[in-house]
Order: structure tokens, then C-alpha cells, then sequence
């Protein structure tokens, strides 16, 4: 099968034939039909996430028809269509799994770093940490939902009953979140790269009250702040237009360093907090949700050969929306 491959961190993808996945007991072998790509990603290849198995298949927001399944299968059957996020095992038997905490298992692998992903045309996945997909989604459509949307929700549920929200960095997740937030009755104010237009004006076509760069004051004090840029100068950015009782949200899983910043500026019971993994809980009532508001993806295509290409306009920011691989175009 064709896929690319990270031999090496900080080294560009290279497209190669490997072997059909070999399918373990609980093991779905899938046909890849969509994997969005994710700034998480980009962390693996640029080495900012360090423990990689190498080499790597990247990809964890993968959509895939089932075309082989092991013994111990119950959920799936052959021909079924299922998405499969970051999560890829737990040990189910440490405090935090046995507490629903899952997300922050000390032994947890996570699909596209220790597991091969779905920059392929085939991948396996632990039917386990698989879900089945909403029918009015396409498969492109359906992609960005398994990680930007499952952590964005993640997100946007830990700034509790936030009526007026800051979100910082609009990208793949941030997209997707904002259509939740204003189906919540939520207010959202967008915090783009300075100088970039476009991505203002995609935030307020999506509803925000306000766009601007994430170097300007709020136009309004938040009570709450979701920062999805891995920039950490953002957090005491934040906290300055946070009301006392506020939150800020950390929803990356990599940040640049956070700068020193007045004690002032936390005090008045503010809060930072981060967000880490996802349960299968939060992807299960998250994609029951997505189509009720109707949450939509904007998914801009790229043939598997070109992952490359979709990692470099990521990084540059030059995406409105999410990058998603089609290895069938």
C-alpha cells in the first residue's frame, strides 16, 4: 500500500510502499478514505513532541471503511464506515482509567506517534477507540470532526458556562468550535495572527461578534478564553482581557514557553488550565451533538502524495479551515 512515511524528525515525509497492516483480535483494518491533517502532526514531524515510534505513519483524524476485522471484533462489521481520533489504547486499569479519566493514562498510545495513521491507503485501528460516524457528513467533512472538533469541544466544555468567549488561533479546531458555541448562545470573539484578514473574516462569517489580531485588547471583557495557536506569549495576553473568575483554556498539546507575567494579572480567582488527549466519552457525545447544530467542516482536499504540501501551508498559515488527505483522488 502507498503512504508517507516520517523516517526521521524534522525530515520531510516520503512516500513509500509498505506492507498490508497485519490485523490483531481487536483489530480493524480499515481503507482509508479521508485523514485531515492536524497541527499536532506538524508537532510530530518538527520534532516538538519527542517519543515518535520512527518510522512513522502520521495521521489521527482518520475516516475509513472497514475491509477486514480480527476475531475478537464486536462493534463493526466488514463495509461499516468508522472514524478513529488521537486516543488509540488505554490500559483500562490504572487510577485514571478507572476514574474516566482516561485521557491522561500514563501508558496511552495515540494513533499517528506510537501507532501508525492514516496517511495511507490502509491503516489498523483498536475497535475499541473507533466510532461510527454520523450518515450526513462526508467523508472530508467527517475528518476534522475526530480530533479539531473532539479537543475543541474538549476545550470549550472546560470554560464551563463562559458567556462571552475569546478563542485564539482560528484554525481547524477553532472553526468547528465557534459553530458550537454560538449554537450554545455563546458570544465569540476571534483572536487571529495580526495582519491576517482573511482569517478575521472567517471567524466573523462563522458568527463571531468580533475579529482581530490576537496583539489587539478585547473589545469587551471575556469570560472565558480558549488558545488553540501553540504561542504561549497568548496566555498572559489572555488573562489580561479575562474577567476576575475567568478561565483561559490551553488546548494544544505542545506551546511555545509562557512568559513571566504579574501575579496581578492571575490574581481575582482567574484560572489557566490545560487540555490533554480526549475520552471516548467526550468523542461520543460530541459527534451525537455535531450534527444538531449542524457543525460544518470546511475541508480543503489534498491527494495522500501531497501531505507534504498540506503540512507546509498548515505551518504557514495558509489554511481557512482544515487540510484533509483523500488518498482515493
Amino acid at each position: 500500500m502507498r503512504a508517507m512515511v516520517l523516517q526521521a524528525s524534522r525530515q520531510r515525509l516520503a512516500e513509500s510502499e509498505l506492507p498490508r497492516p497485519a490485523v490483531g483480535a481487536h483489530q480493524l483494518l480499515l481503507q482509508v478514505r479521508a485523514c485531515a491533517v492536524c497541527r499536532t502532526d506538524l508537532h510530530v514531524v518538527d520534532g516538538e513532541l519527542t517519543e515518535p515510534k520512527l518510522p512513522l505513519v502520521p495521521g489521527h483524524e482518520i475516516v475509513g471503511t472497514v475491509i477486514e476485522k480480527g476475531p475478537a471484533v464486536s462493534r463493526f462489521t466488514v463495509g461499516d464506515r468508522v472514524g478513529v481520533p488521537w486516543l488509540g489504547w488505554t490500559c483500562g486499569v490504572c487510577a485514571y482509567c478507572a476514574s474516566g479519566r482516561e485521557n491522561l493514562c500514563d501508558r496511552a498510545r495515540f494513533t499517528g506517534y506510537q501507532i501508525d495513521g492514516g496517511f495511507a491507503e490502509m491503516t489498523a485501528a483498536d475497535e475499541r477507540y473507533c466510532f461510527p460516524l454520523p450518515a450526513a457528513y462526508s467523508d472530508a467533512e467527517a475528518a476534522p470532526l475526530l480530533c479539531a472538533g473532539l479537543i475543541g469541544y474538549r476545550a470549550l466544555r472546560a470554560a464551563g458556562e463562559a458567556r462571552r468567549l475569546g478563542i485564539y488561533g482560528f484554525g481547524a479546531a477553532a472553526h468547528l468550535i465557534a459553530q458550537v458555541a454560538r449554537f450554545q448562545g455563546r458570544e465569540v470573539l476571534a483572536f487571529t495572527r495580526p495582519g491576517d484578514d482573511a482569517a478575521a473574516a472567517f471567524a466573523r462569517g462563522l458568527g463571531a461578534a468580533w475579529a482581530g489580531g490576537s496583539d489587539q485588547a478585547s473589545p469587551a471583557p471575556l469570560d472565558a478564553a480558549l488558545i488553540f495557536a501553540p504561542v504561549g506569549a497568548l496566555v498572559p495576553a489572555a488573562l489580561k482581557n479575562v474577567v476576575k473568575g475567568g478561565v483561559v483554556v490551553c488546548a494544544g498539546i505542545h506551546m511555545t514557553d509562557i512568559p513571566s507575567f504579574p501575579y496581578a494579572e492571575l490574581w481575582g480567582e482567574r484560572t489557566i488550565r490545560s487540555v490533554a488527549n480526549l475520552t471516548r466519552a467526550d468523542a461520543e457525545e460530541f459527534l451525537r451533538l455535531a450534527p444538531q447544530v449542524p457543525v460544518r467542516a470546511t475541508a480543503v482536499p489534498y491527494p495522500l502524495a501531497r501531505a507534504n504540501e498540506a503540512l507546509d501551508d498548515l505551518r504557514h498559515g495558509r489554511l481557512q479551515g482544515a487540510a484533509v488527505l483523500v488518498p482515493g483522488a
